[in-house]
């Protein structure tokens, strides 16, 4: 599973660390982009800030979305790329540790492809991973981001 790039926004250095050790053991070499938080991910996607003048064309596969991120939480994140024409379709799944009803809803609400929650053991969480680069890299046919 390779060339396909994924975007990770999460802020807890041991979930990233985590994260990248399970893709590598499920062996998804696709190159992971992290964004510490919310503003990160975004100045990634639209090319603004320390990320300013990368091409905004050369979008993630995937984006794995943690919800509670400093600066601008998950859900903003998510607002924020649905509302954007060039991304509107981009695959985002939300992977969190959250188990509110109203994460969920809203989540889901706002265009989420998928909502996981992570796993506590790091074996579990390994086949979770694993399982989300299968489907979301190899099986799954993506829409074309843009018409």
């Amino acid at each position: 599973m390779k060339d396909k790039m994924i975007l990770l926004v999460e802020d807890n250095p041991d979930d990233e660390l985590l994260v990248l050790r399970a893709l590598k053991k499920a062996n998804v070499l696709n190159q992971v982009i992290v964004a510490h938080d919310g503003a990160e991910a975004l100045d990634y996607l639209f090319g603004t800030g320390v990320y300013a003048g990368r091409d905004i064309n050369d979008t993630p596969a995937i984006t794995l979305l943690d919800l509670k991120l400093p600066k601008i939480d998950g859900l903003g994140v998510l607002r924020r790329i649905r509302a954007d024409e060039r991304l509107g379709r981009l695959p985002v799944v939300v992977l969190t540790s959250s188990r509110e009803q109203e994460d969920i809803l809203k989540s889901y609400e706002l265009g989420a492809n998928s909502y996981v929650r992570k796993p506590v053991e790091f074996n579990s969480f390994a086949d979770a991973v694993r399982q989300l680069g299968l489907y979301w890299l190899v099986l799954n046919e993506p829409l074309p981001l843009q018409r």
